[in-house]
């Protein structure tokens, strides 16, 4: 559930029309607006979304201060529990907590309309904390299904947007291929029906330090851009 958390953006009080759209502006970065790229320009995203979108909620989720459990031996073991008709009650204390955890996670996940994920490349992926948030809302009966044809999604009516920062240009040329970060969460995406999925790259400010001000001003101006059309 959002009911949790404080909206980073609330519905403004001279919006008028239907209720808005509920965001989850999502970062796996531990630095802030000034020392890293993707979060300069994740902010200039959202707050370009807000100005246009002023109905919608939109709620923050910093991973690197979120409560995720990992999925271990105790969480499995809870849930093989679960599933063999065990009450929540006869769980260990500790497996309540996570279970209980992981299922306010997935739960928020599928309450938002859109997704905005924010994120580095680390070493050609992102930070595990972003593996750890996917692992958590990654969950049958509740973003995808088994079916006698096979799993479908069940996120079919969201849209999702990431800001990916990364030192060499790994969207496209040489690199292209060493990169897994979007290209992992385009996949886990459009497993769970995600119909929309389009991005802004700031990428090359390491190869290019000369050149890292002049990159971060144009990916800002994309974001703001892509931002009144998400």
């Amino acid at each position: 559930m959002l009911s949790h958390l404080t909206p980073l953006f609330a519905a403004s009080s001279a919006a008028s029309g239907a209720p808005g759209k509920k965001v989850l502006y999502i970062t796996a970065n531990p630095n802030g607006v000034e020392q890293s790229y993707s979060m300069a320009v994740g902010k200039a995203f959202i707050d370009a979304y807000h100005a246009v979108n002023p109905n919608d909620v939109v709620y923050h989720i910093d991973l690197f201060q979120t409560d995720i459990p990992l999925l271990n031996g105790e969480v499995f073991g809870a849930w093989g529990k679960l599933q063999a008709g065990a009450s929540f009650d006869h769980l260990t204390p500790s497996e309540q907590v996570k279970v209980s955890r992981l299922g306010e996670l997935v739960d928020g996940f599928v309450e938002a309309d859109k997704y905005v994920f924010v994120n580095p490349v680390w070493n050609f992926s992102y930070p595990p904390v972003l593996k750890a948030y996917i692992d958590a809302f990654f969950v049958a009966g509740k973003t995808f299904r088994y079916t006698a044809d096979g799993p479908i999604g069940l996120l079919t009516d969201k849209k999702a947007f990431q800001i990916q920062a990364s030192g060499s240009v790994l969207s496209e040329g040489h690199f292209g291929e060493f990169e897994m970060a979007h290209r992992h969460l385009g996949a886990v995406l459009k497993f769970l029906g995600v119909p929309s999925f389009e991005a802004v790259y700031v990428e090359g400010m390491a190869a290019q330090p000369d050149k890292a001000e002049e990159i971060k001003t144009q990916a800002i101006l994309n974001a703001r851009e892509a931002a009144k059309r998400f």
